[in-house]
């Protein structure tokens, strides 16, 4: 039997894992691969951590180093002593990792100076922008690896233009195997969880017959300048429609650290699960995000994106006409907002659904 160590810190890998841990621990692959399962602490209050593992039957992590916000070196550094330890004291046959994050990379560098064989789920993505933290933990982290598990043939194609063909594997993308396998959990439920979903947040002027788009923001591209953040937030409330935003903690500091509010339109409730966001995404009209998973998700769930950032590592679905990048630029989300082309979600960009099987079945032969 083959050891796992999984290494996650983040909603979005929260996500992943459950797909695959869940996976490992089934009938068929129990007997071939056991998981031991590191939450860094990253995302660490209710609503970006606990309740997913809760909702979504995550394992409760074998580890939970504790280390949360700080800047990145700091935040990096401390994970890669403590991940460290736990590899030396595990020592497992293979360390995987999801996505960008910082705890993506403290533990890919912790894996490669043990000589530990190194899983990268989701690689490939480029933004092509290095000045973008995430960017940068995603190209070391596959310099590293030794399974490099792409998403999507776009980012197959970006490894090969870094001489990186080894081990290199187009599985599909794995946060659509979670939604597909979630959103048959509760899509004969959905206008009833949205009713309680407003009820609990107390929302009052959106409902299932009225239109509204679901926003977030975190990123600190966005969040950190002050300038960025206040034209973004005077394009959003310019416009004539409702919103809901399950608010990032990050986000509303920095409103409140520079004197920014949204207007009255923009339903500001607590963050949400998985489930939730699920039922926001299937109620709503549209999505305005500077995410890089719910770009994808939307194009899952069928609905228009529009993305608040200049360049996206899902070329995909901008290629598609489905995701409009605007950046900060009030006129291009305007126009982006009441553009009428219909849309096409047909073309399988992300695989079919059963990326995790295919996976294993590549770790088990490598």
């Amino acid at each position: 039997m083959k050891k796992i160590i999984t290494v996650v810190g983040a909603r979005p890998q929260f996500v992943k894992a459950a797909v695959l841990s869940r996976l490992i621990r089934s009938d068929k692959w129990n007997d071939k691969f056991s998981e031991v399962l590191v939450h860094t602490g990253q995302h660490y209050d209710y609503g970006m951590s606990d309740v997913f593992f809760e909702e979504m039957e995550i394992p409760k992590p074998d580890y939970n180093l504790n280390i949360g916000s700080g800047t990145h070196g700091k935040m990096t550094g401390e994970m890669l002593i403590k991940i460290e330890e736990v590899l030396i004291n595990e020592k497992p046959d293979f360390v995987l990792i999801y996505g960008d994050t910082n705890s993506t990379l403290a533990a890919a560098l912790a894996a490669s100076k043990l000589h530990i064989k190194l899983i990268h789920v989701e690689a490939g993505l480029r933004s092509f922008w290095k000045a973008m933290p995430e960017e940068q933990n995603r190209i070391c982290s596959d310099h590293l690896s030794d399974f490099l598990f792409c998403p999507t043939d776009t980012a197959v194609r970006n490894l090969l233009k870094e001489g990186l063909t080894n081990g290199v594997h187009n599985v599909g993308d794995i946060m659509f195997d979670a939604f597909v396998y979630y959103n048959k959990k509760i899509e004969s439920n959905y206008i009833e969880l949205f009713e309680k979903l407003l009820s609990e947040n107390n929302i009052k002027t959106v409902n299932t017959n009225e239109k509204f788009f679901l926003l977030t923001i975190h990123r600190a591209e966005n969040t950190d300048s002050k300038e960025r953040l206040t034209q973004i937030l005077d394009a959003l409330n310019a416009l004539d429609c409702k919103a809901i935003y399950p608010a990032h903690p990050r986000t509303i500091k920095q409103m409140n650290k520079f004197g920014l509010q949204f207007s009255e339109n923009i339903n500001v409730i607590k963050p949400v699960g998985y489930f939730d966001m699920l039922v926001l995404m299937k109620m709503c009209d549209f999505i305005v995000t500077d995410s890089g998973g719910l770009q994808k998700e939307a194009y899952f769930a069928k609905r228009k994106c529009i993305t608040l950032r200049d360049q996206t590592e899902w070329v995909e679905t901008v290629n598609s006409g489905c995701n409009f990048l605007v950046g900060s630029d009030k006129d291009l989300l305007d126009a982006a907002v009441k553009a009428s082309t219909k849309l096409s979600f047909e073309n399988k960009h992300f695989g079919n659904g059963d990326s995790a099987s295919l996976m294993l079945e590549l770790m088990l032969n490598g």
